[in-house]
């Protein structure tokens, strides 16, 4: 999944970007309210996390502009030292998914992050079953009975991100936005993402049939359940 950190105390954002890379996050930044807007405009993110104080204006604009977006559904989580109960509530009514004051522990944040994810897919729980095939979100494993995949990070970041939106035809350009990050930067003509798809569907057909795994001609794929 991609996150849009936007918080100007550059240190803190380098600690969260080292600590969520290493979660199989990717991570871009903004260091302040213009170029938050510029990057949110052309991208779509799982997560965008999200402090108030920005030396060129207030993240609660930025909140107000993305909630008015339609076809969006980023997950904003607040990052600030405002400690205010009307600051939380203020977050939360104008469409923060959570709110967590600084300093904060950076599992916790990952805790909340899973959480949310649950929320948004209506998950009990980190693990999804998909046609006896079992995907743990938070662990990132795909495993098949006793048997664990071998799936590299791209593979197992298509599947997730495919089993998250089951039933749900997912675009070539949507699948490209959420896992390898900034569109601007891939070439949209090359067909890397069908090679990885492709190298997905062998490995998981080498175990089980997987019929229930649809391309989605001229437009994307589609995992049916």
């Amino acid at each position: 999944m991609n996150v849009l950190i936007v918080e100007d105390e550059k240190s803190l954002a380098l600690e969260m970007d080292e600590f969520l890379s290493k979660e199989g996050f990717i991570v871009e930044h903004a260091w302040k309210k213009s170029s938050a807007e510029e990057k949110i405009f052309v991208n779509n993110y799982d997560f965008i996390l999200l402090d108030l104080g920005l030396p060129d204006g207030d993240g609660f604009e930025i909140l107000k502009q993305l909630k008015a977006m339609k076809d969006r559904d980023d997950a904003v989580i607040i990052l600030t030292a405002r400690s205010a109960v009307d600051d939380r509530i203020k977050g939360l009514d104008e469409g923060a998914d959570d709110y967590l004051p600084k300093p904060f522990s950076l599992n916790e944040l990952l805790a909340r992050m899973h959480a949310i994810t649950r929320r948004k897919h209506k998950l009990e729980k980190n693990e999804v079953n998909v046609h006896d095939f079992m995907l743990n979100i938070q662990n990132r494993t795909v495993s098949f009975g006793d048997e664990r995949l071998n799936l590299t990070k791209k593979e197992f970041e298509i599947f997730n991100y495919l089993v998250l939106n089951k039933n749900r035809v997912v675009s070539r350009m949507s699948l490209t936005e959420h896992v390898w990050g900034d569109i601007l930067e891939v070439n949209s003509d090359s067909n890397f993402v069908d090679v990885h798809v492709k190298n997905l569907r062998k490995k998981l057909s080498g175990i089980s049939p997987i019929d229930w795994f649809e391309t989605v001609r001229s437009i994307g794929y589609r995992i049916n359940c």
